[in-house]
């Protein structure tokens, strides 16, 4: 953690598609802050692991939504390494293998489990107080006062790389995974992927990890709150 950083209240929001950067710009830069960091999409990905380990019909809204209230879900807020776990089980690998990344939008679009995890999300955040939250509907509905909302974004070549190299997978099919989740994420019908009207856009396609987070520590500190 860097020294001498302010102890106060910081909320940063950061939303954006798939291989834009968000989970490494905020992990990183959450440690530059001495903040928390929280990765939403792992609690939507970990219940998608449990409702799948449950059996149920993924188009049955309601059998989603009765696991999704059953699960015990816990995730953790440290930016240098965190666990999360279903029901007493690890499963930070399990939830970003390809079962369920392509089940994880049907699951996140399910009113019920929307409901149930942006109320986590919000009670982790005001608990936290000091914390860097990365996710699809951040800076639109989890944390609309957020001290500053990033929207990160990036070619779709560009993304498309990147997560490939992340999975070891074929690029082609990758751009077609992330073309099929951005459809999925932006119209479904409850807090879809959008951009919020006051946040920052920032093209990370051209852009390194350290140039993105001191960007953002720069419009921070224009904040007063870095």
């Amino acid at each position: 953690m860097e020294e001498n950083v302010p102890a106060g209240r910081c909320v940063v929001a950061v939303d954006g598609p798939s291989g834009s950067g968000k989970s490494t710009v905020s992990r990183r830069l959450a440690v530059s802050l001495g903040a928390r960091y929280l990765d939403t999409g792992a609690m939507y990905r970990a219940l998608t692991w449990a409702v799948l380990r449950s059996g149920v019909d993924l188009t049955d809204a309601e059998s989603v939504a009765k696991v999704a209230g059953e699960v015990d879900l816990r995730i953790g807020t440290d930016p240098q390494g965190y666990a999360v776990t279903a029901d007493g089980a690890h499963v930070e690998k399990e939830i970003r293998g390809p079962e369920v990344t392509g089940a994880v939008s049907a699951v996140a679009a399910v009113p019920a489990v929307r409901e149930l995890l942006v109320a986590r999300q919000r009670q982790m955040i005001a608990n936290a107080g000091r914390i860097v939250v990365e996710g699809r509907d951040i800076g639109s509905v989890v944390a609309p006062d957020a001290d500053l909302k990033v929207y990160l974004t990036a070619s779709e070549a560009a993304r498309a790389q990147r997560r490939s190299a992340e999975d070891a997978a074929d690029v082609t099919a990758t751009a077609a995974d992330l073309a099929r989740r951005d459809k999925l994420d932006s119209t479904r019908k409850v807090n879809p992927l959008q951009q919020a009207t006051d946040a920052v856009v920032l093209d990370t396609t051209e852009l390194g990890i350290d140039e993105v987070v001191a960007r953002l520590r720069e419009l921070l500190t224009e904040r007063g709150v870095a």
